[in-house]
């Protein structure tokens, strides 16, 4: 999916940012959400991180 030369050593190069729909696609083909939830790849699906809800939880207190 990623097209630098040489290939990426990080794989949180992002190659597509849509903000005002919540996501950005980095090298490795990785979905990353606005909640911190992610799409890999190979179908898995990493849940948001539990920070970040106690953080919204706190702001919208």
């Amino acid at each position: 999916m990623c097209d630098h030369s040489p290939v990426c050593t990080s794989p949180d190069h992002v190659v597509a940012a849509h903000p005002e729909q919540g996501w950005s696609l980095r090298c490795d083909g990785t979905i990353v959400f606005d909640d911190t939830g992610e799409l890999r790849p190979d179908g898995r699906v990493v849940g948001p991180h539990p920070s970040y809800l106690v953080d919204r939880l706190a702001v919208a207190a």
